[in-house]
């Protein structure tokens, strides 16, 4: 098997059509089609089966996927990486961050990190947790910033900063009449929610679901922050984002804060990578972020307090 093969797979797998992924790669058709079959005939395993008139994979096929993605991501990591140390300063940095963080907090940081390091190429993926976190399993990209960190496997957090979810609402949406009855005026709104995948979405679905509403809420998924703040402003419902999101429209009146009991939540952004060495560029990131004060190092977890024994005689430990 080659390299040339295994990228032809993924874009098959992932445009789903031999005349789809051709275009993608700038190839035949034919030449996709002969990658496939010789990736095929090497392992002695069905990849890919036909579809109606596309193509998709075997479970076997899928399996193959999920681990080739992580080898080319971690090639493509070494490359990356080999290429930073012999000249950091015209490395590239590849990073990807939630939403939230993308739109209203990596920006700034990008831009005076680009000041101090003008150089250093920056490759930056935006999308919801499930897609971000995916890019750092498959090694596409060395640092994430993103919400809580995930359990399902081991990251290094690099840097921690401090962010509030809050309840918003149009200018006039909540009044000093509704202030005396919020769990009825929350149980009378709609819900804007995030797509499924996000964090956000997430968390305000095991908030409401906390709050015992009345009756069930209503709900409208829309698909990034910057819709919802559009959609809230225009009346259509209210919503669970992070201050960092709306604070603009917090500060000139536009928007206001709804005080639902246990609100503000408190949250952390995490700066996170894949254990083992940063490149150098990440590495320069890392510093930058520290520098500027914003993040902070994680506090080191404090070990769990030995229970202790009574020294009385007659009483159970």
């Amino acid at each position: 098997m080659t390299l040339t093969q295994l990228r032809t797979f993924l874009a098959v797998a992932d445009a789903g059509s031999v005349h789809a992924a051709a275009q993608q790669l700038y190839v035949t058709q034919s030449a996709v089609s002969a990658s496939l079959t010789a990736l095929q005939r090497s392992l002695g395993t069905r990849l890919i089966q036909r579809d109606g008139r596309g193509l998709r994979l075997t479970e076997a096929g899928t399996v193959y996927a999920d681990y080739i993605r992580r080898v080319l991501g971690l090639l493509d990591e070494a490359s990356t990486a080999a290429a930073a140390e012999d000249d950091p300063e015209r490395g590239v940095l590849r990073m990807a961050a939630v939403t939230t963080a993308g739109e209203q907090i990596l920006p700034r940081l990008l831009a005076s990190f680009r000041k101090r390091h003008p150089q250093i190429g920056i490759q930056l993926e935006v999308g919801n947790r499930e897609r971000v976190r995916a890019l750092l399993d498959r090694r596409e990209v060395d640092l994430l910033l993103g919400g809580r960190t995930t359990a399902r496997r081991d990251v290094a957090v690099l840097g921690v900063r401090p962010h509030e979810l809050i309840i918003v609402a149009p200018a006039d949406g909540f009044t000093h009449a509704d202030a005396r009855d919020v769990i009825g005026w929350a149980d009378r709104q709609t819900w804007l929610l995030r797509e499924k995948g996000s964090g956000t979405r997430e968390t305000t679905e095991r908030f409401l679901a906390a709050l015992e509403l009345p009756s069930s809420p209503k709900s409208l998924a829309v698909g990034s922050n910057a819709a919802i703040r559009e959609a809230v402003i225009a009346g259509l419902g209210v919503t669970l984002i992070s201050r960092d999101a709306v604070a603009r429209e917090l500060g000139d009146g536009t928007l206001v804060e709804v005080p639902l009991p246990e609100t503000p939540l408190p949250r952390d952004w995490h700066l996170v990578a894949n254990p083992g060495t940063l490149p150098a560029t990440a590495t320069a990131l890392v510093a930058h972020v520290l520098m500027t004060g914003e993040f902070q190092r994680p506090q080191p977890r404090q070990p769990e307090a030995e229970p202790q024994r009574s020294e009385e005689v007659g009483v159970a430990p």
